[in-house]
């Protein structure tokens, strides 16, 4: 019987390209009309200059939460690690201009079909010359009611549905780390009134300097943790290896 140590057969794994990693969890895609929608989804944002990225980022509760700054050294900021939840929550209906870099949205008590109406006539009232307009959007129930396809038949507005279980395929997402960052990591807002005008001097901010580097380098952090869910494809497909 040979015995080796665990460093030498760590290092023999390691030259044929085995390595200790953990297991990671995966999900099946039951969308009949997945590769579709992505493909649809790429070409929208490929072709056509009046594309817009809709979702919710939430819930936003009141509560103390941990962060970086800059401090005094040894005497680092601190935030309560006791807290009483008596606020409620609230959803950030937020809207993303894919051409004009441009991010808004409001914060609402739920979310819901007219909120999401409201969030659509906002995007339509941003481009009121009547050209068609794509808004791409996931499949909650509240993005899909018959009053939001009637009114988006009538004004121009295609909807363009992520596939289920590929919310990665939403440019907005890449957006929400850093508004995380930004105006919920290392804070302790009193109340919702004072969030919500926090949340809205970040979006004046970053809309005046969005090639920020700040801002630039936040968003590829982000990008680079929601596309690490999509597989080898932005779209999803595997490549072809073969050739």
């Amino acid at each position: 019987m040979i015995r080796i140590g665990r460093e030498t057969l760590r290092g023999l794994l390691a030259r044929r390209g085995v390595t200790f990693q953990r297991t990671k969890t995966w999900k099946d895609f039951p969308d009949p009309e997945r590769e579709a929608k992505l493909d649809r989804i790429e070409e929208v944002l490929d072709r056509f200059p009046d594309r817009v990225a809709f979702d919710e980022f939430g819930p936003l509760g009141i509560r103390p939460t941990g962060g970086s700054c800059w401090a005094t050294q040894t005497r680092p900021d601190r935030v309560p690690a006791a807290y009483r939840r008596t606020h409620g929550v609230r959803y950030f209906h937020g809207c993303y201009s894919v051409g004009g870099d441009t991010l808004w949205g409001v914060n609402r008590r739920r979310k819901g079909v007219a909120n999401t109406l409201a969030a659509l006539k906002s995007i339509r009232a941003a481009r009121p010359d009547g050209a068609p307009i794509y808004v791409i959007l996931d499949n909650l129930s509240a993005h899909k009611g018959a009053d939001i396809r009637r009114w988006a038949r009538k004004h121009k507005v295609e909807l363009c549905f992520t596939p289920t279980y590929a919310s990665w395929a939403n440019p907005i997402e890449a957006h929400f780390g850093p508004l995380r960052q930004f105006t919920i990591a290392n804070s302790h807002h009193p109340n919702h009134t004072v969030q919500t005008r926090t949340l809205h001097a970040y979006l004046r901010w970053r809309n005046a300097n969005a090639r920020h580097r700040h801002v630039l380098a936040a968003d590829r952090r982000e990008r680079a943790r929601v596309r690490s869910k999509k597989g080898i494809r932005w779209g999803g497909r595997p490549l072809n290896t073969a050739a």
